[in-house]
């Protein structure tokens, strides 16, 4: 008797085989359903911080624009129109230039980086002898979405010390222009200088759109540094491409919307040219490696297109050298939806994917005279 109630009780201890496997899928499905919803908290975390990073620049600008009246230069920088002693080439791509980001370091709790560069020298790493090493290759990370990758490999000539890339996910807006030094109407708050005349030169006074109506920083994702694959942040280079001059636009058709005709014609061949510059240097993935220096490509965008749209950034580099060549060079993000924008005013918008060519150009826009109401975007 007491044997079979000892076999009785035994029985009854522990889970059998089926139950386990009930309760391991139970636990998978919650999984499934919880996962989803950490990653979305986690996003809208790193997509805060991000908008506060951006928010952070504009504040920097408007202060900047405050103490200077005057924003800073980007592409042909003149050294008396802005107290850095900035260098530079003028009227043209930027290569060489101080990038606006790194003219606000100081407005952006960065004296310390603003203080080891030297303005006076070019900014391009490989020209100043490594003077520039130390701020050059900082990580700045209010310039780095946390949304972002960071970016895969050493910066130029500093390179041989083991220095990674600093990267930089948001861009200075030219507008919507693929050549804004040969534009007869340079659209953007950020411009260039015809040399010893102060023209061009930009304030609040010049944005008769008004601060609120006019982006003055962008977001766009870094590039992902290789050559064999296509990615929509690539600049492919288009050599052979041509409208009204050498690998570029002049006068009124490089802005829009004077030169939408052509822009239809140029997004077809960026569309049409992408798979030939695989594994090659016509493909370039380094979007963003840098906050320094002040050309497209590299802390300079455009606003041709919203946020993320289904053609690659292009290059239209005839001479065959670094980004700093007229082109293509989006918004995008990592942010379901569409990519943030810093206004003039320091305001932060979320732009959406789906916006109008017209709205996009009309917010990269200073002084277009458009009417853009907070509904179409």
């Amino acid at each position: 008797m007491k044997s079979r109630t000892w076999l009785r009780q035994s029985r009854t201890i522990g889970f059998t085989l089926i139950e386990l496997l009930v309760v391991i899928a139970i636990i998978a499905v919650l999984i499934a359903l919880l996962l989803p919803a950490v990653q979305s908290a986690r996003e809208a975390a790193r997509r805060s911080q991000c908008t506060n990073n951006m928010k952070q620049l504009g504040l920097a600008l408007a202060n900047y624009e405050s103490s200077n009246q005057s924003y800073p230069l980007a592409y042909g920088q003149r050294a008396v129109w802005d107290i850095q002693n900035s260098s530079g080439t003028y009227g043209d791509s930027g290569w060489g230039n101080w990038s606006p980001q790194a003219l606000l370091l100081s407005y952006m709790e960065q004296k310390t980086i603003y203080d080891s560069l030297n303005f006076s020298i070019s900014a391009a790493d490989n020209c100043d002898n490594m003077t520039n090493m130390t701020g050059a290759v900082t990580r700045i990370s209010s310039y780095l979405c946390p949304s972002s990758p960071l970016p895969i490999g050493g910066y130029g000539s500093y390179s041989g010390n083991n220095n990674k890339l600093p990267g930089n996910n948001y861009f200075a807006s030219v507008g919507a222009s693929v050549c804004p030094w040969t534009s007869q109407k340079p659209p953007g708050i950020f411009g260039t200088e015809t040399p010893g005349t102060g023209t061009g030169v930009r304030g609040i006074r010049d944005i008769t759109d008004g601060t609120s109506n006019t982006i003055a920083f962008g977001e766009w994702k870094m590039g992902d540094f290789d050559q064999n694959r296509l990615s929509l942040t690539d600049a492919i280079n288009l050599r052979v491409y041509t409208i009204g001059g050498v690998g570029s636009w002049n006068g009124a058709t490089s802005t829009m919307p004077d030169g939408s005709k052509d822009f239809q014609t140029f997004l077809a061949a960026c569309a049409g040219g992408a798979k030939a510059t695989l594994g090659t240097n016509n493909n370039k993935s380094t979007l963003g490696t840098t906050w320094m220096m002040g050309c497209l490509g590299r802390t300079l965008g455009n606003t041709l297109m919203p946020p993320n749209p289904s053609y690659p950034n292009c290059n239209l580099e005839p001479w065959g050298g670094d980004m700093d060549a007229p082109g293509m060079y989006n918004m995008s993000s990592y942010h379901p939806g569409g990519a943030n924008v810093a206004m003039a005013d320091g305001s932060v918008r979320f732009l959406k994917s789906t916006t109008a060519l017209t709205t996009v150009w009309a917010l990269g826009s200073k002084s277009g005279g458009e009417v853009v109401s907070a509904d179409s975007y």
